[in-house]
């Protein structure tokens, strides 16, 4: 047999390890700030690998997760192709629990995203290890416990890793149609203070400066300029102020989620708050605004490179009975931003069909697991030229 050969037969006998190891990783809550579980989940992926020659590193950060990074033999010695997961989730312990199966589907949290995608990379990195490939292959699998959160922690170990790789492969969930994401937007997010001065609304209404009524400016101008910078957006989703109805509110404060596709989108969306700010303050006499941004993702951009490994890749997934194409830019952000901003070859969206990601509806199709795995496993050994 072909080393390609060996290793699907390999895979096809993983099966059952696959789903098994899904429902303990799902099974186990990992949202983010459950700093427990996260490292539970972790430990549960350094078990499922610890009969493999890959060498481990555990990364503490300063919020108590921990990060890790497995490297095979050969990843020492050449570039190599960086697999990219992560363990933690976006909902909180009771909100939304449990691993159910409805006939093809899975359920639960964080099957989608992405602990499905984990389960592929552990059992196909056990396929090549079976079929005596794995010391061949120069491969490094980081999964990090903060991602849900803007990888703030794990950043450096992330880009760490990309620095010399040759490709980067991120299995977020698969999109419809199978379609591979080659971009997606940068993101952050902004917060605004305004401030007033307090008076009590019946006896001293005129010698009050309302908090809020600057606020609400600020919001209708920065709303009422939505789609005005291509690819851009600054979208209100938290609103805040006052301390009693009979009290004219001194303060009030919002959040925004911003989105940007390249540098020009996002200095754009940055002095459209600022605009708006001075604008609010010159409208409600006696207030001011400050706004404070903070960028958690950067624009990756589509390059040549990323397209050409998006299309080695549909190959490998038309072989495996998958459909192939590529999707248009994606609005949220991931750990391809990080990698693929290095200019790095990257390409995300490896996981499993499926759909409802960051809702209680979230579900997989049980049938496309194997498939998608066998496409991850025909991609990297015709990477490596095996």
């Amino acid at each position: 047999m072909t080393p390609l050969e060996r290793a699907l037969v390999a895979l096809e006998t993983r099966g059952p390890a696959l789903t098994s190891l899904l429902e303990s990783l799902v099974s186990v809550n990992s949202h983010s700030a459950n700093v427990a579980g996260v490292n539970a989940v972790g430990n549960l992926i350094i078990e499922a690998l610890s009969a493999l020659p890959l060498t481990l590193t555990v990364v503490a950060s300063e919020v108590g997760v921990r990060h890790l990074s497995f490297a095979s033999a050969r990843a020492g010695v050449e570039p190599s192709i960086l697999l990219i997961g992560h363990h933690d989730t976006v909902f909180p312990p009771g909100e939304f629990e449990g691993y159910t199966i409805d006939g093809d589907l899975a359920k639960g949290p964080g099957v989608l995203d992405m602990k499905s995608g984990l389960s592929m990379i552990v059992q196909v990195l056990h396929a090549l290890h079976e079929a005596e490939l794995l010391d061949q292959l120069p491969l490094r699998f980081v999964c990090v416990g903060d991602e849900e959160t803007g990888s703030v922690t794990s950043r450096a170990l992330l880009e760490e890793q990309a620095v010399g790789s040759r490709a980067a492969l991120v299995f977020e969930a698969g999109r419809a149609g199978d379609a591979v994401i080659t971009s997606r937007r940068g993101s952050g997010y902004a917060r605004v203070v305004a401030s007033g001065r307090a008076a009590h609304a019946g006896n001293a209404l005129a010698e009050g400066c309302s908090a809020i009524w600057a606020l609400a400016k600020f919001v209708d101008q920065v709303s009422a300029q939505q789609g005005a910078i291509a690819g851009s957006s600054a979208s209100v989703g938290l609103i805040r102020g006052g301390t009693a109805r009979n009290t004219v509110p001194d303060q009030a404060l919002c959040e925004l989620d911003l989105r940007f596709s390249d540098p020009a989108g996002q200095a754009a969306i940055e002095q459209l708050l600022e605009a708006a700010a001075r604008e609010a303050e010159r409208a409600v006499d006696g207030s001011k605004l400050d706004v404070t941004v903070a960028i958690t993702r950067k624009p990756w951009a589509r390059t040549v490179a990323s397209s050409q490994l998006a299309e080695r890749y549909g190959a490998a997934a038309r072989a495996s009975g998958l459909l192939a194409s590529e999707a248009g830019l994606i609005g949220g952000g991931s750990d391809a931003n990080t990698v693929g901003a290095l200019g790095v070859p990257t390409i995300d969206g490896l996981g499993p069909r499926g759909s409802g990601f960051h809702t209680r509806q979230e579900q997989i199709e049980l049938s496309s697991l194997p498939r998608k795995a066998a496409a991850l496993l025909r991609l990297l050994l015709a990477e490596c030229g095996l």
